[in-house]
């Protein structure tokens, strides 16, 4: 072979490997999403419980309480944003991320789990969209897609900063 041909066999393999890190990431960016939206109802469904729950105490849960004495009441009472008012000891199920394992969980602690995932999965989705952006970027410039998107107008997407509000 001679080197005009070894050099274009060089591109079109870097193009296809930067093709290949493209896909992935979309394909990751996709089920990320779906995480984050499953995360993102369980969230909701929590707040929703937190606000229209009325916690009345049965019989024995009151006399209980009685038994139990003063030394068990913390001295300040925090208030979570998500809670409230609601009965943070509550028991309630859950399943945990990337298992088939449930368990039943105090209120506060699930939606804590839940918030923290949710906040690394944002991360994680903004991660994925900027290797997406990057990755078009690359094989743009190599003019494998200038027939669907022009380089200075992906050059343009690409150096869009999102400010937050």
């Amino acid at each position: 072979m001679d080197d005009t041909m070894k050099q274009l066999q060089k591109k079109l393999t870097e193009v296809e490997v930067e093709a290949e890190h493209l896909l992935f990431a979309r394909q990751q960016l996709v089920e990320n999403d779906k995480l984050r939206n499953g995360n993102r109802e369980a969230l909701t469904a929590l707040r929703k419980r937190a606000r229209t729950t009325n916690n009345v105490p049965t019989p024995f849960e009151s006399i209980m309480k009685g038994v139990a004495g003063t030394s068990s009441r913390p001295l300040v009472q925090e208030v979570c944003t998500t809670c409230g008012n609601h009965d943070s000891c509550e028991k309630t199920w859950m399943m945990f991320p990337g298992t088939d394992l449930f368990a039943r969980i105090p209120f506060h602690a699930a939606h804590t789990i839940l918030e923290t995932d949710q906040a690394q999965l944002d991360f994680e989705a903004k991660r994925l969209q900027s290797i997406v952006k990057e990755k078009s970027y690359l094989i743009s410039e190599t003019g494998a897609l200038a027939d669907k998107i022009s380089p200075a107008m992906l050059k343009s997407l690409v150096t869009l900063n999102d400010k937050p509000k």
